[in-house]
């Protein structure tokens, strides 16, 4: 038995339209900042979505599909968080910004000594509490895999070690490691798929 058609609505790409495959659909989509793209069992469900315009991708409206899923999309409601490391360990930047535009929330470094997984759990902690002092439940998107592992056990397991020279940032690094066990938050924490998507917005382009 065939694997069943799909139908892929881009709103948002290169090119605009209908593609009967997924290859078709990728030319447009990957690497493209804000594409917004989604796929259909039938083509008459994809006419309709497509002649409605773009949807606003929000929590509520959008259900992000699995990976394996090549129409899901990233929720553009949201905030995406990345750091950058020279040297591992080396000198460290995290910062935030707003998903649909790139819009720059918060930054921090760069610091003398660090790890590019610290950056990124600090990154999404930082995040949430943003979000949480300005009463948003709208989700944070990461690349780091390591970064969530530490977040869901709400502690960094780095083998840095503290020294003179990151003082500070150790200081940091527990007071995060402190807020995450203090407080709750509703905010999705969500892993950015790079392979479909491109860049995480927040990168900071030194690949």
């Amino acid at each position: 038995m065939g694997k069943k058609q799909k139908f892929y609505v881009v709103w948002q790409g290169r090119e605009t339209g209908i593609f009967r495959s997924w290859s078709a659909c990728e030319k447009q989509v990957k690497g493209f900042e804000a594409a917004r793209f989604k796929s259909y069992d039938t083509e008459p469900e994809a006419i309709k979505a497509f002649a409605a315009g773009t949807p606003a991708f929000k929590k509520a409206s959008v259900t992000v599909m699995k990976n394996s899923d090549p129409g899901h999309v990233p929720i553009m409601d949201s905030i995406s968080v990345d750091a950058a490391c020279s040297g591992n360990p080396g000198v460290m930047e995290y910062r935030g910004v707003v998903t649909s535009t790139g819009k720059q929330l918060f930054k921090q470094g760069p610091f003398p000594e660090g790890t590019v997984n610290i950056g990124e759990f600090l990154a999404i902690v930082h995040g949430l509490g943003y979000l949480k002092q300005r009463n948003l439940d709208i989700p944070v998107y990461t690349d780091s895999k390591t970064a969530l592992k530490w977040l869901k056990d709400k502690k960094a397991n780095t083998k840095l070690l503290p020294n003179e020279t990151n003082e500070a940032l150790m200081i940091l690094l527990g007071r995060a490691e402190a807020w995450l066990h203090a407080h709750q938050w509703n905010n999705p924490v969500l892993k950015w798929d790079t392979k479909a998507w491109g860049e995480i917005p927040a990168d900071f382009g030194r690949k």
